[in-house]
C-alpha cells in the first residue's frame, strides 16, 4: 500500500483542528498515513497548545528554536516524511469537506504532483483590516482547475500540493530565499524544466488565516524583491506580467516617470488598500512602483 506524510509547517497558528481533521480522512487514502507538524519558532502560546498533538497516534510534532522560513522548514519535513507522498498543507488551512483526501488518492495515480487549489469565503471579513487579503484571495488565488491548467507550472502553489516524495527530494526548494514570496514560482520552474507533470485538480483547501493588510502588504513587498532577486540571479520571472510591464517600462525609457508620478500619491494608495474597499489596482500598481524601485 501506497503512504502518506502530510507535511505542516507551523508559525504562531493552533494547528490542532486541521491534524483531527486529517487524521478522521486518513483510511481514505487507502494506506498508511502520517502527519508530521513542524513549528518554526512560534510563541510559546501557540507551542503549548500544538504538543498535545505529539500525543496522537500517527502524529509527529517537533519544535525549532528559531525560525527558518519557509523553503528551509518545507525541506526538513521532507527530509523526515517516511512514506512515497507528500501533501504540502500551510497551517492555516481547512479542509473543505469529508472527501478532501478520497479526491486526492482517488487521483493519484494521474501524475506525480497533483495541485488542489484554494478557496476563500464567500462573505467578506466584518473586519476592514481582513478585507484586502479576502478580495485578493477571491480574486487572483480562487481559480478553478480548468483555469490553472492552462499554465500548469506557473500556478502552481506549494500550499495543498500532491507530490511524490522522489520528485521533491531530488529538486527541492531553494533556502536563499528567506523572504516571503515565489519559493513556489521557482519550484514550478524546476519541475517544468525536469519535465514533471502537474495536474490540477479541483479539491481546494479554505484558507482560514487572513492575514491584516499591513501585514499583507509587508509580505507582498517581500515577494516583490524576491522575484528581483530569482530575476537578476536566475532570469527567472520575466513571463510575469508584473516583471514584463516594469521592463517595457525601462525600456522606454519611462521607469523614473512612473515612479515619480506614483510617489506623489502613495500615500492616497496605501489609505485606499487599508480601507474597507481597497482596489486591487492599487494594489497592482503599487507593486509595480515597488519594483521599479528594486530594478534601479
Amino acid at each position: 500500500m501506497t503512504g502518506l506524510s502530510v507535511l505542516i509547517p507551523v508559525f504562531n497558528y493552533d494547528v490542532r483542528p486541521l491534524v483531527r481533521a486529517l487524521l478522521a480522512q486518513a483510511p481514505d487514502w487507502g494506506g498508511p498515513v502520517e502527519i508530521h507538524c513542524l513549528d518554526d519558532g512560534s510563541q510559546e502560546e501557540f507551542r503549548q497548545q500544538n504538543r498535545e498533538l505529539g500525543q496522537l497516534p500517527g502524529v509527529v510534532y517537533r519544535e525549532l528554536t528559531q525560525n527558518v522560513g519557509r523553503a528551509a522548514i518545507r525541506n526538513q519535513l521532507a527530509a523526515s516524511a517516511r512514506f512515497a507522498w507528500l501533501l504540502l498543507l500551510d497551517n492555516d488551512s481547512r479542509l473543505p469537506d469529508a472527501q478532501f483526501l478520497a479526491r486526492y488518492a482517488a487521483a493519484r495515480k494521474r501524475a506525480p504532483v497533483l495541485s488542489g487549489g484554494t478557496a476563500y469565503e464567500m462573505a467578506p471579513p466584518p473586519e476592514m483590516a481582513l478585507r484586502l487579503r479576502w478580495l485578493y484571495g477571491r480574486q487572483r488565488e480562487a481559480r478553478p482547475a480548468a483555469v490553472r491548467q492552462q499554465a500548469p507550472h506557473g500556478q502552481l502553489t506549494l500550499n495543498n500540493l500532491l507530490i511524490e516524495a522522489a520528485v521533491f527530494r531530488r529538486l527541492g526548494l531553494d533556502e536563499n530565499l528567506t523572504r516571503y514570496g515565489h519559493e513556489d514560482t521557482k519550484f514550478g520552474w524546476y519541475l517544468r524544466r525536469a519535465g514533471v507533470t502537474v495536474l490540477h485538480l479541483d479539491n481546494p483547501v479554505l484558507h482560514d488565516g487572513l492575514e491584516p493588510a499591513p501585514v499583507f502588504l509587508q509580505k507582498t513587498h517581500d515577494a516583490v524583491r524576491n522575484l528581483v532577486q530569482l530575476y537578476r540571479a536566475e532570469g527567472l520571472g520575466a513571463d510575469t506580467k508584473l516583471l514584463q510591464a516594469a521592463l517595457r517600462l525601462k525600456r522606454w525609457g519611462l521607469s523614473e516617470a512612473v515612479r515619480t508620478a506614483f510617489g506623489l500619491r502613495r500615500e492616497q494608495v496605501r489609505r485606499n488598500l487599508l480601507s474597507n474597499r481597497p482596489s486591487l489596482r492599487q494594489l497592482d500598481a503599487l507593486k509595480l512602483y515597488w519594483l521599479l524601485n528594486e530594478l534601479q
